[in-house]
């Protein structure tokens, strides 16, 4: 994209040299027009040069190519008229309010505008009494007139057209769309010649896009709205080109330096799988063989393994670390927290230590001598596996031999702290996981770069979750069929509201709401509570009375959303369902539903949005965690969705990848053959692209990019 010239020096082979790329990063106060106080106010968008104000792109049009006879509007209908200035006054109404009603006229009728609390308006009318000005809002009929509340306007003098398409851009306080059209305009005027074209001649021609600098002039001053989609449309996939080439580029990184290589892998895993006291899914299977031959492969694995909750993923992980072993290799697998880690813990050694395979926990809350202990095992290969949290990244943990890197939920580690894990080993292979179903359209942005294994059939037997959304005013019903099923010897999870300010917050929260309940609701139960800020001994002792059936209800904070296996509890209550999101609720009711009877989630809330019903209607309709997530991403749109800061690649800032799929598509399939065509993007041509890349994408790592 165009903002991945970033504000380092720019290639020469821009369009002009050293002393004019000054002017490209020049502060934004001294572009004509803008002037200290408005330089304050674009601060706060992040808009600090003069290249800032050119790369600040509308978030929406207003198409005022079509003008309305003022005898024509229609109630509620959005237009745009063009209108002569009759007259202009103010007045308080008895609400203390003062409205400024201005009334304008065309050859076919009157209209009136009005404005509330903007007296300074009746001067400017008047000055501009029998002049022509430009109107665009929806019209409303109230009792004496058809009249505009609030509309947009401006003098006609100052409109370059009457019919043009008008951008909209994100402001903050001390803006307004006039002035910051003006400034960005001045910008464009200064400084468009500077910017560099990163795209090559033949993929602009392959592609039939414009040049960069007809692409910026065009979507920020369209004529109409055809060349505003091809404007963005370029952008779009500049933008994409970019990341795609990235991914690409470390891809090939990785593929260049031969891994491990664990060439009976295949044999070993499926020795291991029929041992097993069940068997595989079809798709287990299937999954298990696409990993084993990447392990059998000399290249590096880089796989992603996609899995719905209860899917088996930790079984089909545990086949490739038997093979790891087997070889003579450690493996080392890392969760995001303790008690997924614990649980992993747990799994693992019922998997594995019936072959003698030793695994070891690794976590920050060890003592310190079950630390050391545990570090001695790593160190001299005792251990086979290592299991933990961030603590496996330690400066002090060192792996005797590691060849297979196992990251679950790996959404939620940075670039970092991936990386770091890598490099315990000699390009050991590396297996991420996610329970959260990733839309296809995302996939193909946030893991470009990696080969992807579904399992997409659940084991026999699981039934599906039942789900319901109730009302809060259902709440004591949906509190009785909570005490029906406790009596048939069943458990139950309540999670109480998400409270976003802080872990304290939450963690009061869903004391408070444990107590209530244990005192008013449930007083014969044994109401537990599990929260972030208790401590360790706490969270094991509060899991260990809740797996025994001791503890009767959970109320719990999503601290649960992942690592907690009770095959016994068979409902979960979520209060104030609307709060949170498709992807969360989806992974709180995975929670529910892992044993051998039928089982239910009730979405407690009122939703008070149209999303938030949405959102509601659809974990009520489907347990499929794909559907879930496309309409995820449909709902919540690309920019946070499964956290693409935290894959280490950049915010999208012009592309919609709901949107923009197809350009997606044609930016990765060029990315590839570029990569494939000049690894190190070397190429005279490709030169200006390459500098975007290391800008633009500096969490990825791109050893092969020059």
């Amino acid at each position: 994209m165009a903002w991945f010239w970033g504000k380092a020096v720019r290639s020469c082979a821009a369009k002009g040299d050293a002393s004019n790329n000054a002017s490209l990063q020049m502060p934004v106060q001294y572009v004509k027009g803008v002037g200290p106080s408005l330089a304050e106010a674009l601060q706060r968008l992040g808009v600090a040069t003069a290249e800032d104000l050119i790369l600040h792109f509308p978030r929406d049009y207003q198409d005022r190519t079509h003008l309305t006879p003022i005898s024509q509007l229609t109630d509620g209908e959005t237009a745009t008229v063009i209108a002569r200035v009759a007259s202009a006054d103010s007045r308080k109404a008895r609400t203390g309010i003062t409205v400024t009603r201005v009334v304008v006229e065309d050859d076919t009728g009157l209209v009136s505008l009005v404005f509330f609390n903007q007296r300074y308006l009746q001067d400017q009318f008047t000055r501009l009494r029998g002049r022509q000005i430009l109107i665009h809002g929806q019209p409303v009929r109230d009792r004496w007139d058809m009249q505009f509340r609030s509309p947009d306007w401006e003098p006609l003098s100052e409109v370059d057209s009457p019919r043009r398409v008008l951008p909209i851009y994100p402001l903050c306080e001390g803006l307004t769309q006039g002035r910051l059209r003006r400034a960005i305009a001045a910008a464009l005027d200064r400084c468009l010649h500077l910017m560099p074209e990163p795209i090559p001649h033949y993929l602009r021609e392959r592609r039939s896009l414009p040049d960069v600098w007809s692409a910026l002039r065009g979507v920020h001053q369209p004529d109409s709205i055809e060349e505003m989609e091809r404007a963005r449309r370029r952008l779009v996939y500049e933008e994409l080109l970019v990341l795609q080439v990235a991914l690409a580029a470390r891809r090939n990184a990785l593929n260049r330096d031969p891994g491990v290589q664990f060439p009976d892998a295949p044999t070993v895993a499926a020795r291991f799988a029929q041992q097993l006291p069940f068997e595989l899914t079809a798709a287990q299977q299937r999954v298990v063989q696409q990993i084993t031959a990447d392990m059998a492969s000399p290249r590096p694995m880089n796989r992603l393994l996609q899995g719905d909750v209860g899917s088996g993923k930790t079984v089909v992980a545990a086949c490739a670390i038997a093979a790891a072993v087997e070889a003579g290799y450690q493996a080392a697998v890392m969760a995001p927290t303790e008690i997924l880690a614990e649980q992993h813990h747990r799994v693992f050694r019922n998997l594995l230590e019936p072959f003698g395979v030793r695994v070891s926990l690794l976590i920050g809350s060890l003592s310190a001598a079950e630390r050391q202990a545990a570090y001695q095992a790593v160190a001299t290969g005792q251990s086979h596996v290592a299991i933990g949290t961030h603590a496996l990244i330690q400066e002090g943990v060192a792996f005797g031999n590691l060849g297979l890197v196992v990251i679950d939920e790996q959404h939620r580690f940075g670039v970092v702290q991936r990386a770091s894990l890598r490099a315990k080993g000699v390009n050991p292979d590396v297996l991420v996981m996610t329970a959260t179903p990733i839309p296809r359209t995302l996939a193909l942005t946030v893991y470009g770069d990696l080969d992807v294994s579904i399992i997409d059939e659940m084991p026999p037997g699981r039934r599906p979750v039942r789900t319901h959304w109730k009302r809060a005013g259902d709440r004591q019903k949906v509190y009785e069929g909570i005490r029906r099923l406790v009596s048939e010897g069943r458990q139950a999870y309540i999670v109480c509201p998400l409270v976003e300010e802080s872990e304290k917050l939450a963690a009061q929260a869903a004391t408070d709401l444990a107590e209530r309940l244990q005192r008013e609701v449930f007083p014969d139960l044994k109401v537990g509570l599990l929260h972030g800020q208790m401590r360790p001994a706490e969270k094991d002792a509060a899991m260990d009375d809740f797996r025994a059936g001791r503890t009767h209800v959970l109320v719990t904070t999503t601290v649960i959303e992942v690592g907690v296996d009770v095959p016994n509890a068979s409902v979960m209550v979520v209060e104030d369902a609307e709060r949170f999101g498709l992807a969360q609720l989806h992974q709180l009711r995975g929670r529910v539903g892992r044993g051998e009877h039928q089982s239910y989630c009730v979405l407690l809330g009122d939703a008070r949005t149209p999303e938030g019903e949405a959102r509601l209607q659809v974990m009520a309709s489907t347990t499929d965690g794909f559907r879930i997530a496309e309409e995820d991403l449909h709902l919540r749109g690309p920019g946070e969705f499964y956290g693409t800061r935290q894959s280490g690649l950049p915010s999208l800032r012009i592309a919609n990848i709901v949107r923009d799929l197809g350009v997606l598509e044609q930016a990765r399939e060029d990315a590839q053959q570029l990569v494939e065509g000049d690894p190190d993007l070397a190429e005279p041509e490709h030169r200006i692209l390459a500098g975007q890349v290391r800008r633009r994408c500096p969490s990825i790592e791109l050893a092969s990019v020059s």
